[in-house]
């Protein structure tokens, strides 16, 4: 009786304190969502692990790798899953889940280089504890079937690197090589590059997020899921056929992400297929019939992805985008 005649003399103060109460809670949930943890840069005499999380590495070369890591000042750790052998795969699932968690828990790894893509990185994904990464972020490196970390990790609320990995890097430009040295010792990064005929004009600004298309459709649904709104979206993909990149675009389309980001860059749509009886469109052609409808600036054939200028990307960091028919600059922030 007393809690009842309590709430009928203040039934109004009750009510404007669940509204505070709700503002509150709703201002820090947004600010959880969008402040992002940035790992420490790289100092000279730190240490990188470079591991397997996908395809195994038999026959590939990295010591034009380590050399490179070396000529930085950088400390190199060889993963116990370089040189296993599983099929496809760089060892069990239990073997490359347990090399990750083992440099991801060691506080003096202050980046992980992950050797190659290929498919298998999923597989692993829900067996790895980020309880001590949260208490010791540092840099997940590489592009790819990597994009299962990207995204997983900036969901949690961590900037990783979308960046060459160590068996492309002999074939890599010296623009792509310099950008992922800039992005690792926290150097400010600019890039400019010459206009695409299908560019859509605009400018846009927000964090970016993304990676290979196919990962990304691959991981709607779970809560590794890619986050789209008010971002500025990344996307590239390679050997797939002209009528999947349709269907993957599509199925962004229809999951909400196109409608709620603020821009699109275009990286390397590569070594695309087609069917006897062709699709009739190629893979920027389609990417710009479903998305036309945006009215966001979109950049294509920006140098990143599959091919050898790979740029590194900070995904997770917020970035500026200005397209014209001059030219189109990407900031970081």
């Amino acid at each position: 009786m007393r809690i009842t005649r309590f709430w009928s003399t203040n039934s109004s103060f009750d009510f404007y304190k669940a509204i505070l109460l709700f503002l509150v809670l709703h201002s820090f949930n947004s600010q959880a969502h969008t402040t992002m943890t940035t790992p420490p840069i790289l100092q000279k005499g730190d240490t990188i692990a470079i591991l397997a999380t996908a395809r195994k590495n038999i026959d590939d070369n990295l010591q034009p790798a380590i050399d490179l890591l070396h000529s930085w000042g950088l400390e190199v750790v060889i993963g116990n899953t370089i040189g296993l052998d599983n099929n496809q795969l760089a060892g069990t699932d239990a073997q490359r889940a347990s090399d990750f968690q083992k440099q991801l828990d060691n506080p003096n790894i202050k980046a992980i280089w992950c050797v190659k893509g290929g498919y298998g990185t999923v597989r692993i994904i829900d067996m790895l504890d980020f309880t001590k990464f949260k208490q010791s972020p540092k840099w997940i490196v590489g592009f790819s079937d990597i994009t299962v970390l990207h995204n997983h990790l900036n969901t949690m609320g961590y900037k990783t690197i979308h960046g060459i990995m160590p068996i492309t890097y002999p074939r890599a430009t010296t623009e792509a090589v310099e950008s992922l040295k800039l992005a690792l010792f926290g150097n400010p990064i600019r890039y400019e590059i010459t206009p695409d005929p299908m560019n859509r004009f605009g400018t846009a600004s927000g964090e970016i997020v993304g990676g290979n298309l196919s990962i990304l459709y691959s991981l709607l649904g779970s809560n590794s899921a890619i986050d789209c709104k008010d971002k500025i979206l990344f996307i590239e993909d390679l050997d797939e056929y002209l009528y999947h990149i349709d269907r993957m675009m599509m199925n962004l389309k229809r999951n909400g992400c196109l409608e709620s980001i603020k821009g699109i860059i275009v990286g390397s749509m590569s070594k695309m297929k087609d069917n006897d009886i062709p699709w009739g469109k190629n893979a920027i052609e389609i990417i710009e019939d479903i998305t036309k409808q945006y009215r966001i600036p979109v950049v294509y054939n920006f140098p990143a992805g599959h091919i050898r200028d790979n740029r590194a990307l900070v995904l997770g960091s917020v970035v500026h985008i200005e397209v014209t028919a001059e030219k189109s600059i990407l900031q970081f922030e």
